[in-house]
């Protein structure tokens, strides 16, 4: 039976195109070029040149990675104080969006953002929640000792530390363009845009100083959750009479 089946197999290799030698694995041409090889050159030199080798090398790429993600997307931040209690309290990791704002979407108010305070609050990075943009007309306090934003009081109950009065300081503002007026959660423990009134800049952080909203807590491992945006503002209308 093997005998007879050779015939057949040689008709059936004869009727298909010959394949060039070249084709075979074993010569294939390399398709690299010589940018390709010059780059495996590169890192065997660099491999060899570093101490720890390959160990080495994946490292300092990964710091290169975290340095650049740290630069450009998401930093973490230390919440320093108390002023952002009950919802962040001292000690907690947050991570910082650097991208929120970075394509044309500005603050929004409700956000919790990160803001360089140099020249405004004090030399350091600061942590508020934005209650007003630019145009809106910030009033503390209500008949009912709330504060309202262009005319509509907003319920902060959710949010606002407990036993916490929404201001024991009484102002009516208007908020300049491209900036933000900013209070913390717990404004019995917090220095923010009201005490700021009659600094440079009447107390407003200009929306370029923000570093980033504060997305996500990642420590302690309890307290890990989400930082949304309270539905308290939904209603209140912007500057122009919209709905914000």
């Amino acid at each position: 039976m093997d005998t007879e089946a050779q015939p057949t197999t040689e008709r059936d290799r004869s009727s298909r195109p010959s394949v060039p030698a070249a084709a075979s694995l074993d010569e294939a041409p390399h398709t690299e070029g010589p940018e390709g090889r010059s780059r495996f050159a590169l890192v065997a030199w660099i491999t060899k040149w570093l101490p720890g080798g390959r160990t080495s090398l994946t490292l300092l790429i990964c710091l290169l990675f975290l340095l650049v993600l740290n630069a450009f997307v998401v930093q973490p931040f230390q919440i320093p104080s108390g002023s952002m209690e009950n919802g962040l309290r001292i000690g907690d990791r947050v991570l910082v969006n650097k991208l929120a704002y970075r394509f044309g979407a500005g603050p929004r108010r409700g956000d919790v953002v990160v803001f360089d305070g140099t020249g405004y609050f004090g030399n350091a990075d600061y942590i508020k929640r934005v209650v007003g943009v630019g145009g809106d007309h910030v009033v503390c306090c209500d008949k009912e000792g709330r504060i309202s934003v262009n005319g509509r009081s907003v319920d902060e109950s959710t949010f606002l530390y407990p036993g916490d009065s929404p201001s024991s300081v009484d102002f009516d503002v208007v908020v300049p363009e491209d900036t933000l007026f900013v209070l913390g959660d717990h404004r019995s423990s917090s220095s923010d845009s009201r005490d700021h009134l009659g600094s440079p800049g009447g107390g407003m952080i200009p929306v370029g100083d923000v570093i980033g909203r504060a997305d996500w807590i990642v420590w302690p491992f309890a307290h890990i959750g989400r930082q949304g945006r309270p539905s308290a503002y939904a209603r209140v209308p912007g500057a122009d009479g919209a709905h914000g």
